[in-house]
C-alpha cells in the first residue's frame, strides 16, 4: 500500500510540474532604465523567478527553452520572457520592475507606380538621390526569395561601412549581395520551411517595391508590361522576419526592431500591425519606433485595411509615418458590351481573348439563396455569363473556379455598395471582370485614379485626436512588384511578378521615397522628412479636382491624410512638466475637436527652400470655420532659419455631432508650396 501510495505522488508532482510548464506564457516585461548596468543580461536574469535561465524541470519540447526570448537594446528598456502568473506577480516586488503584460499577435496588412509617383530616370528626385544610392531599407516582414531579379546586385555599390547586419540563411543555395545586403529571423522554426525564405509573398513583394532593382520584361498574364523598379533602385535592402506566415507574435517583431537599429539601417518599412491599442505605452511598434527615429530612422507603418469605416487605424503614434493607400492611374480594363449598345468597363488581371454575345444570368447559390457565386447555383449557368457580388480577395479567383465548373462561359463581379469603384486586377480562370457599384446595379436593372479604395483604413485618431493620422496616402491598389512564384505557371524564369493590393503595398512606397530624401539631404532628421513629404504630397487627382473615396465622392482627410516613462526610458513626473494639447504640436497638419471655444495654435517652419524668400499664405476654410493666420508673410533671409505662424480657428455654426469638415492653408513663393491639411470634428 504504501509503495503504491508514494507511486501516486510521484505521479502528481510529475503531473504539477507539466501543468505548470504547460501555463507559461510569453510577456513583455518593461524595467526601470535608470537601473540597467552594463551587464545587460545579468540584470534582465535577475528578474526570473530562479537564478538559472532556463525553464523550470520539465522534459516538454514546448517549454524546454530559454526563460528569456529576447533581451532589448533599443526598442525598449526590458525582456521577452516565457513566465506564469505568479512569477509576473513575484516580478512586480522587485526592484526596477514597471510592468509587464503578455505579448500580443500582430498580422501583416496584407512597375508602374515609379512614373505615378513623378519619378523618371535621369532627372528630379531619382537623379538628385542617385537612385537612393547608400540608404539601407530594412524591411519588417515575411521574409524574402533571394534569388528574385529584383534584388539582384548589378549596379550597386557595397553596403555602407556603418553596417553590422548579418546574413542567415541557413542553406548555401541563398546568399546576400550588394543589393540583399542582410536577412535575420525572428521566430522559433520548427516546420519544414526554412527560415527567411518567404513563404506567402508578401516581403518579397513589399522589398521590391521599396527598393527593387531594375528588371526588363515585367508583367502579369501579358499585361502591365514593362521595366519593373522599385521607388529607390539603388538603395540596399535588408530583410528581418518576425511573422510565420501572417502571424507576427509580438516579442519576435520587437527583436526585428531591436536588431535593425542595432545594424545600422536608415528606413524602417513596416507593412503590420494589431488591434486597438488605447495607450501607446501598450503599443510595442510605436514604443520602438520612437527609439528608432531617437537613431535617425524614419519608420513607415501601414495603416491597415480594416475596410472603410472610421477610426479603423493601426500605427497611430505621432512619429511614426502612417500611410493609407490610393489608386494609381493604370487599370487592366476590360468592357461589357449590352444588348442596348451601353458599354461598361471594369477590371482584370488576365488577358483573355474577347467572347461573343451571351445570355447574362444573376443565380443564387443553391445552399445561402445569396449571389456570392461560392456554392452550387439554384439554376443552370452553361455558356452564359454569370454575375456574382464581390467578395473579399480570397475569394473573387475561387468565384470564377466555382462558375467554370459549373459550366459558366465568364464572369462579372458586381461591387457591394460599401465597396463603392474599388476594383482589382486579379488572376480569374475564366474570362472575367469586376465592376463598380453604380455600375453593377445598371447591370441587374439590364438584367433583372487617385482614388482612396474601400479596404484603407480611416482615421480619426482614437489614440491621439489631436493628431490627424493617416498621414498619407501611396499607391495601394494593383501593384506590380516582385513575387515568390510564378503566378502564370511558367516554370523556365525566376522572373516572377504579382498584383496585390492593401496598405502593405502603399508603406513601402513612401519608405522609397523616404530613401530617396535620405540620399539627397542626409543632414534632414526623421521630422524634416515626414514634413516634407506630407507638406507636399497632392492633394487634387489627375484632373485636378479632389482625390475621391471609393465611393467617387472628394475623400476626407481622415482616410488621406500616464507611463510616460515606458516610452521615453526614464522616470516622468507629469505634475512638474508643462504640457500642450496635442493639436499644439508642430504637426504638418491640425486635427480640430472643436466645442464652442476658439483654439489657437502655432507652428514653426524651417526654410530648407532658398535663401532671402518669402512666403505667402493661402487659405481654404472648412465650412462652419474661420481660420485667421498671423502673420500673413513668412520671410527666411538665409537657408535654416526658422519662422512661426499662429492659427486661430472659430466656429460660426452649431455643426451636427461629430460631423466633420475639412481646408487647408498654404504657403507658397514663384518656386515652392508647402501645404498643412486641416480636419475638423464638431462636438457639443
Amino acid at each position: 500500500m504504501g509503495f503504491t501510495s508514494f507511486l501516486c505522488i510521484i505521479c502528481i508532482l510529475n503531473l504539477n510540474q507539466f501543468v505548470k510548464a504547460e501555463n507559461l506564457d510569453v510577456y513583455i516585461v518593461h524595467v526601470d532604465h535608470a537601473q540597467i548596468s552594463d551587464d545587460l543580461e545579468t540584470f534582465y536574469d535577475s528578474f526570473l523567478p530562479t537564478n538559472t535561465n532556463l525553464a523550470a524541470a520539465s522534459t516538454n519540447s514546448t517549454t524546454d527553452q530559454p526563460r528569456i526570448l529576447y533581451r532589448y537594446r533599443h526598442v525598449i528598456s526590458g525582456f521577452a520572457a516565457k513566465l506564469s502568473a505568479a512569477d509576473v506577480e513575484a516580478m512586480r516586488q522587485m526592484k526596477g520592475f514597471v510592468s509587464a503584460r503578455p505579448e500580443r499577435m500582430l498580422h501583416l496588412h496584407t512597375t508602374h507606380s515609379p512614373n505615378f509617383l513623378g519619378l523618371n530616370q535621369n532627372t528630379g528626385l531619382w537623379k538628385k538621390s542617385s537612385y537612393g544610392k547608400g540608404i539601407i531599407s530594412g524591411m519588417v516582414d515575411s521574409g524574402i526569395l533571394p534569388d528574385h531579379p529584383s534584388l539582384a546586385d548589378r549596379g550597386m555599390p557595397p553596403p555602407p561601412a556603418k553596417w553590422k547586419g548579418k546574413c542567415e540563411f541557413i542553406s548555401r543555395r541563398w546568399a546576400c549581395n550588394n543589393k540583399l545586403i542582410g536577412a535575420r529571423y525572428f521566430y522559433h522554426n520548427s516546420g519544414t520551411e526554412p527560415p527567411l525564405i518567404d513563404q506567402i509573398g508578401q516581403g518579397t513583394h513589399t522589398s521590391g517595391i521599396a527598393a527593387g532593382n531594375f528588371v526588363e520584361g515585367a508583367g502579369f498574364f501579358g499585361n502591365a508590361g514593362g521595366t519593373a523598379s522599385g521607388i529607390a533602385p539603388l538603395a540596399h535592402v535588408a530583410m528581418y522576419q518576425p511573422c510565420k506566415y501572417h502571424n507576427c507574435a509580438e516579442s519576435n517583431v520587437a527583436a526585428a526592431m531591436d536588431a535593425a537599429i542595432e545594424d545600422g539601417v536608415d528606413v524602417l518599412s513596416m507593412s503590420l500591425g494589431g488591434a486597438y491599442l488605447h495607450r501607446f505605452t501598450d503599443d510595442i511598434m510605436a514604443i520602438g519606433a520612437f527609439w528608432a527615429i531617437e537613431r535617425g530612422i524614419v519608420v513607415s507603418c501601414s495603416a491597415g485595411n480594416d475596410v472603410p469605416k472610421s477610426k479603423s487605424l493601426s500605427n497611430e503614434a505621432p512619429w511614426i509615418m502612417t500611410v493609407g493607400a490610393s489608386t494609381m492611374d493604370r487599370k487592366i480594363i476590360a468592357t461589357a458590351v449590352l444588348g442596348n449598345g451601353e458599354e461598361l468597363k471594369g477590371e482584370t488581371g488576365t488577358d483573355f481573348p474577347s467572347i461573343g454575345k451571351l445570355h447574362l444570368v444573376y443565380p443564387q447559390s443553391f445552399y445561402t439563396r445569396v449571389s456570392n457565386c461560392v456554392y452550387r447555383f439554384n439554376t443552370d449557368v452553361r455558356g452564359k455569363i454569370v454575375l456574382c457580388n464581390s467578395e473579399y480577395i480570397s475569394n473573387r479567383v475561387e468565384q470564377g473556379r466555382t462558375v467554370k465548373k459549373a459550366g459558366g462561359a465568364a464572369m462579372i463581379l458586381i461591387n457591394y455598395k460599401s465597396d463603392g469603384d474599388t476594383t482589382f486586377d486579379d488572376p480569374h480562370v475564366l474570362p472575367a471582370m469586376q465592376i463598380g457599384y453604380v455600375d453593377g446595379l445598371k447591370l441587374k436593372a439590364y438584367e433583372l485614379s487617385p482614388v482612396v479604395p474601400a479596404f484603407s483604413s480611416r482615421g480619426p485618431n482614437k489614440v491621439s485626436p489631436g493628431i490627424l493620422k493617416p498621414d498619407i496616402i501611396g499607391p495601394g491598389v494593383n501593384i506590380l512588384a516582385a513575387w515568390t512564384v510564378s503566378v502564370e505557371n511558367k516554370t523556365n524564369t525566376k522572373s516572377t511578378f504579382n498584383i496585390l493590393y492593401g496598405t502593405s503595398m502603399s508603406c513601402p512606397h513612401l519608405s522609397g521615397v523616404v530613401a530617396l530624401l535620405k540620399s539627397a539631404h542626409p543632414d534632414w532628421s526623421p521630422a524634416v522628412i515626414k514634413s516634407a513629404i506630407m507638406t507636399t504630397a497632392d492633394h487634387l487627382n489627375l484632373k485636378g479636382s479632389p482625390i475621391e473615396n471609393e465611393h467617387l465622392k472628394p475623400a476626407s482627410v481622415f482616410s488621406i491624410g500616464s507611463e510616460v516613462g515606458i516610452i521615453v526610458k526614464r522616470k516622468v513626473d507629469c505634475s512638474k512638466k508643462k504640457s500642450i494639447p496635442q493639436a499644439q504640436l508642430n504637426y504638418p497638419s491640425f486635427s480640430i475637436i472643436f466645442g464652442s471655444t476658439p483654439q489657437t495654435y502655432t507652428r514653426t517652419l524651417t526654410n530648407v527652400g532658398k535663401a532671402n524668400s518669402s512666403y505667402d499664405v493661402e487659405i481654404v476654410s472648412s465650412h462652419g470655420v474661420n481660420v485667421k493666420v498671423e502673420p500673413h508673410k513668412l520671410v527666411f533671409t538665409k537657408l535654416g532659419d526658422k519662422s512661426s505662424y499662429s492659427v486661430t480657428f472659430t466656429r460660426t455654426n452649431k455643426g451636427a455631432m461629430n460631423s466633420t469638415t475639412q481646408g487647408f492653408l498654404r504657403w507658397y513663393t514663384a518656386d515652392y508650396s508647402v501645404r498643412s491639411p486641416i480636419a475638423v470634428v464638431f462636438k457639443n
